[in-house]
């Protein structure tokens, strides 16, 4: 890490000293233990997958390789990091990065369970001491297991973003972008799904296991498949659109950054994609604090309704195909989510500290984000229009879908879909920074 980012670092570790402090205090624990997890071995397997800490741990340790690592914390005290690093010929050992030393207090264990025993000397004299995680606890004087008030309080913080956050996902942004870059290089190449992906991960310098989420690298009609799992091998003999949902981490923080092109760049689908974007922008420039992320997936529909009558896709008005939910089968997801440690964060439907909840309506049952946008938070702004059989059919069955030209739908039906997707923080002072636009304009400088 830089100098700058160092800084960043230690005023992060303050924040969350300060933010778990007061936690502690309010569900009056005295300590809380925080087990990062160990790697386990698929069923009947001697293979693992990818680790992946508990986040409530790589919070303070943004380090991925920290099997069977645990952190105690205790209000005003300087955080205690029990780092296990075997005599192992079998695998690399973790060293913990310089720029933590002055933060942490970090102990080394070569044995396992000699890290157990003095996890549990520690502990041992707390009164009231919580875990958060998984994790062995019969040798740990533990009163409480994952206690659902004292995670209602940390969850709900952790959609306001500390310097050192923000730094990582701008560096997971630009990381992002540089694959994105590449992977429509590919396409226009001609390459198939699986070799775009392979350009994908290339140039953002990303194995798989890197990812914080599993790349959608969709042609054609699997553009249309929200969450496509697969990469053909072959490329398809006609070529109409693609869409890639890609992403990168930074210190285990989150890019999630969705594209949409049309093979001929010229024709009817590649002006749709043009105006969604347009859309999605003139969204975003309307953000500011106090506004609920709710009244943003409405409008965002009111504008879907606007591009489905523009185009000729239904015959009745803008308000009309809104009002009797038209939209909701072309934009069948939520608008966004929270982004940080995890992909999908924590508390989006969540309206205060001690665990309050807004639900989304039914109408939008996928919104994962209903809470009020406020200074330091980071999301997603992800517009869609996609042509979707299997949902399609269920609104050709209903009185509003008289109203839809089927015709075009069904000549828009090979290009799947489109997705729109930026990553966008509220600023303390109230600004939206794009960290995708941005990315993406760096690389073009």
């Amino acid at each position: 890490m830089q100098d700058d980012e160092l800084v960043l670092y230690t005023e992060h570790v303050e924040v969350l000293g300060r933010r778990w402090s007061d936690a502690l205090t309010d569900t009056r624990f005295d300590a809380v233990v925080v087990p990062a997890g160990s790697a386990r071995n698929y069923l009947f397997d001697d293979q693992a997958p990818p680790f992946r800490p508990n986040p409530h741990l790589a919070q303070w340790f943004p380090v991925r390789h920290c099997e069977d690592a645990a952190m105690v914390i205790r209000p005003g005290q300087q955080p205690r990091l029990y780092l296990f690093q075997p005599n192992d010929y079998w695998h690399l050992v973790t060293e913990p990065p310089d720029w933590v030393g002055g933060a942490l207090e970090i102990l080394s264990f070569p044995d396992a369970h000699a890290l157990g025993q003095a996890l549990a000397r520690d502990v041992a004299a707390d009164k009231r001491v919580a875990l958060i995680g998984e994790g062995d606890a019969t040798n740990l004087p533990v009163a409480e297991i994952n206690p659902t008030q004292l995670l209602a309080r940390l969850d709900f913080q952790r959609a306001y973003k500390s310097g050192f956050e923000q730094a990582c996902m701008r560096a997971a942004n630009t990381r992002a972008a540089t694959g994105h870059v590449a992977a429509r290089d590919a396409f226009d190449a001609g390459e198939s799904e699986f070799g775009i992906n392979l350009a994908y991960l290339r140039a953002s310098a990303q194995t798989e296991a890197d990812l914080p989420y599993a790349s959608i690298v969709a042609l054609n009609e699997h553009a249309g498949v929200l969450h496509y799992q697969f990469y053909e091998r072959n490329a398809p003999a006609a070529r109409h659109s693609f869409l890639i949902d890609a992403g990168a981490a930074h210190f285990g923080y989150a890019a999630d950054i969705t594209r949409t092109y049309s093979a001929a760049y010229d024709d009817e689908f590649a002006a749709l994609v043009e105006a969604l974007d347009a859309e999605q922008q003139s969204l975003i420039a309307k953000l500011a604090p106090g506004i609920n992320y709710l009244e943003l997936h409405i409008d965002m529909h009111r504008r879907v309704a606007e591009l489905l009558q523009r185009f000729d896709l239904v015959s009745c008005s803008a308000e009309a195909a809104f009002a009797q939910g038209i939209t909701r089968t072309f934009l069948p997801h939520g608008l966004g989510h929270l982004l940080g440690l995890q992909t999908h964060d924590v508390a989006g439907q969540q309206t205060s500290p001690d665990g309050g909840q807004n639900l989304p309506p039914v109408d939008y049952p996928s919104l994962r984000l209903t809470r009020e946008i406020a200074p330091g938070m980071a999301f997603t702004i992800e517009p869609g229009l996609y042509f979707i059989p299997i949902i399609l059919r269920e609104l050709r069955q209903t009185d509003a879908g008289g109203w839809v030209n089927w015709s075009k739908v069904d000549r828009l039906l090979p290009c799947g879909g489109i997705r729109i997707e930026d990553n966008v923080l509220m600023a303390a002072d109230g600004g939206v920074e794009n960290l995708t636009r941005d990315a993406f304009a760096q690389l073009r400088a």
